[in-house]
């Protein structure tokens, strides 16, 4: 899946867009999936794991934002897409005769070299023993960078529980990989900070985690 190499749009021009394509604009349109579109498809493809039923959901996610964009009223176009795109995933998910657990969803930097591969791995694997309510909060949080408001619109839950999936699953991803981070540690003599902040989660810990508790 390629994207065009997407101009800086600001956010003006964004909620100028999301008004316009209500009205049926096919120039909003176009603007928006150029904003979102890569996002979705990366969205749906660490749900998924499987790039062509991926491709076929992020599709059909637009579809669906074009043909209900009457339907949208709140205040974050971001959830609102987000939610189509979950709920499309779930539906694909379901009318797949052979389901398979989803995996290979991970948020570690995408700039990482080829010497952490192990590290990724491992993170993937850990990401993948969460309960699936808790690897949606995550990814969601992490990924998508979205609020928990927007979290709780596209789950379609309560704020509070948000902030407890996301939380949850920072436990128990810690406790999942605290063996490979002591390994690290005793191999390369580094600090375990070091190692931590190469995975995403943990960029918020320090303004978020007296919050979510």
């Amino acid at each position: 899946m390629w994207f065009k190499k997407q101009n800086i749009i600001n956010e003006d021009e964004i909620l100028n867009a999301v008004t316009k394509l209500k009205e049926g604009s096919a120039e909003a349109f176009k603007i928006l999936y150029d904003v979102y579109g890569q996002k979705v498809y990366r969205y749906c493809l660490r749900l998924l794991s499987d790039p062509d039923l991926a491709n076929d959901c992020f599709q059909e996610t637009f579809v669906k934002v074009y043909e209900n964009r009457q339907s949208f009223k709140g205040i974050s176009f971001p959830a609102w897409l987000f939610r189509i795109a979950h709920n499309t995933c779930m539906s694909s998910l379901r009318n797949k005769k052979n389901t398979e657990e989803i995996q290979d969803i991970y948020f570690v930097n995408d700039n990482f070299g080829n010497d952490d591969f192990a590290l990724k791995r491992e993170i993937r694997n850990a990401i993948d023993k969460l309960p699936k309510a808790l690897k949606e909060a995550i990814l969601l949080r992490e990924y998508e960078d979205l609020s928990y408001n927007e979290i709780a619109e596209v789950l379609s839950i309560d704020v509070s529980l948000a902030k407890v999936r996301v939380f949850r699953a920072r436990v128990q991803l810690k406790s999942l990989l605290k063996p490979l981070i002591k390994e690290l540690n005793e191999s390369w003599f580094v600090n375990i900070e070091v190692h931590w902040r190469w995975i995403n989660f943990y960029r918020r810990r320090a303004t978020t985690q007296s919050s979510e508790q």
